[in-house]
């Protein structure tokens, strides 16, 4: 911002100078000429009076060679003197016969020696050098008694005007530096709090608590503007401690009540007759439903409350240890777990986030699966190539969970990440909020999750999430294909 206010200030004061010193510029060259001109006039004048004294008392071969000489020295020109029949009376310098017999043909002689009341000015260019030519009469009393020629370079007009440009323009670049200066001044006065408003913003959109903006500084307009962010910083930290006393509050109210009640109803089971233990069973299925739901409620509270940084995480290592979790409950449920782990290095995600996708994806799988199938974690790495130092485009980490359950159609995977949505026919005990939170975490890590049609009838979740190395260049591996998968890990094969 500062460097915009600061251009806008010097183009308009280029602009404002270029407007007044061009014309002044012009007007005093014209002028400049104008008074050579006039200077030069004079000068014949002179030479013309002091040629007629001369001639009327017969001392002109004596006194007017000095004269003519003395003027031309004057003026840094030459100076010419011929009677009324053109021939030449006196030279400021050496002329040849040629050059004497052609003075009469001069048009500016000529017009002298036709006796025209007005003086001839002429600019001519004599040896590669412009001239300024002035002829004038030498009158008497008795009449016509020959005329003057005057010429001078003008090469000091030249100098005196290209003199004033330069002053002109060494004046203008030391208006132009003035105004950088004072502009600079008032520029960085404007944007520091606009700056401040930037550094605070950038703070509060990346979840941390935005320091108060000061208000005393800068225009009116950006000094009110500050003060409606801080109060709406204010009123965000208000609503953010809130909600997060508030998940914290929910967490320990709603745990305490569920895990009374369902005490409650496994102590009534040996008090219920065989006809009320399936609602029994049925009142406990719900109860444990109703706490997964709190929980899921509460880790997508926490989820959207923390807005934490993601960073590297051993993508890996999380399913091998997740894997080593969860197979002895798909065991116990008769269904392998396969783990396909290769090499695919960290990825980027938030803190905790690679566990609770894995678990949640893990979890649906299992509740869709029937006895003897399989369920299997691939790891796959795609690394687009990179020819030039140019291109940064980043390699990302495919994370899919395979089931052979009873999928579901395009149109149920479009709406299975909706928040408590739930597949018709889908096994009881599910809350709906599962891969909903699992989207909501990918992208949180600057990925992505979406659900396919497998080979073998079920689901293919697949959750996409960015790599923390950077691919090098001209590396490729591209995707797996389909229906060949890289060697599973022997020591985690269910």
């Amino acid at each position: 911002m500062t460097r915009r206010l600061l251009l806008s200030y010097l183009s308009l004061a280029a602009l404002v100078l270029a407007c007044l010193e061009i014309p002044l510029g012009f007007v005093y060259s014209r002028s400049e000429r104008e008074r050579v001109v006039n200077a030069a006039k004079d000068e014949a004048e002179s030479v013309s009076a002091y040629a007629s004294l001369s001639l009327s008392t017969g001392r002109a071969e004596r006194n007017l060679p000095r004269q003519v000489r003395h003027c031309a020295t004057r003026i840094d020109g030459k100076v010419v003197v011929v009677d009324a029949a053109g021939a030449l009376l006196a030279s400021s310098h050496p002329m040849s016969a040629a050059m004497s017999a052609a003075l009469a043909s001069r048009p500016g002689i000529a017009a002298a020696l036709r006796g025209t009341s007005t003086v001839d000015v002429r600019t001519s260019t004599i040896g590669g050098v412009e001239y300024l030519s002035v002829a004038a009469p030498v009158r008497h009393a008795t009449g016509l008694q020959g005329a003057v020629w005057l010429t001078l370079p003008t090469r000091n007009v030249h100098e005196r005007v290209h003199h004033v440009w330069l002053l002109l323009a060494l004046g203008g670049l030391g208006v132009l530096a003035a105004v950088a200066v004072v502009g600079f001044a008032i520029a960085r006065w404007t944007g520091r709090p606009i700056r401040e408003l930037e550094r605070a913003t950038h703070e509060l959109a990346e979840g941390g608590r935005a320091r108060p903006v000061t208000m005393t500084k800068g225009p009116p307009e950006v000094r009110r503007l500050a003060a409606a962010f801080n109060r709406t910083a204010a009123r965000l930290a208000h609503l953010l401690d809130a909600q997060r006393a508030f998940a914290g509050e929910a967490s320990h109210q709603l745990r305490t009540p569920l895990a009374a009640l369902r005490l409650r109803l496994e102590n009534l089971e040996p008090s219920i007759a065989d006809r009320g233990r399936g609602s029994l069973t049925a009142a406990l299925t719900e109860t444990d439903r109703l706490a997964r739901m709190v929980e899921g409620l509460l880790a997508m509270a926490r989820l959207e409350e923390d807005a934490a940084t993601p960073g590297p995480v051993d993508l890996g290592a999380v399913c091998a240890e997740r894997h080593r979790t969860w197979l002895p409950l798909f065991e116990q449920q008769g269904v392998h777990l396969v783990l396909f782990a290769g090499s695919v290095g960290p990825v980027l995600a938030v803190p905790g986030a690679v566990e609770q996708i894995v678990d949640n994806l893990l979890s649906n799988a299992l509740r869709a699966s029937a006895a003897k199938s399989t369920v299997a974690v691939e790891l796959r790495l795609h690394a687009p190539a990179r020819r030039t130092l140019r291109d940064t485009r980043p390699a990302w980490v495919d994370l899919h969970v395979t089931d052979e359950g009873p999928g579901m159609t395009p149109e149920q995977r479009a709406r299975a990440f909706d928040r408590f949505w739930r597949a018709p026919g889908a096994p009881k005990g599910g809350t709906g909020l599962g891969l909903a939170l699992v989207q909501r975490l990918a992208h949180a890590s600057g990925g992505e999750a979406g659900l396919h049609a497998s080979a073998a009838g079920g689901l293919d979740a697949v959750v996409r999430l960015p790599s923390a190395v950077p691919p090098r260049e001209g590396q490729d591996p591209g995707p797996a294909r389909p229906g060949r998968r890289r060697r599973p890990v022997p020591a985690l094969r269910a």
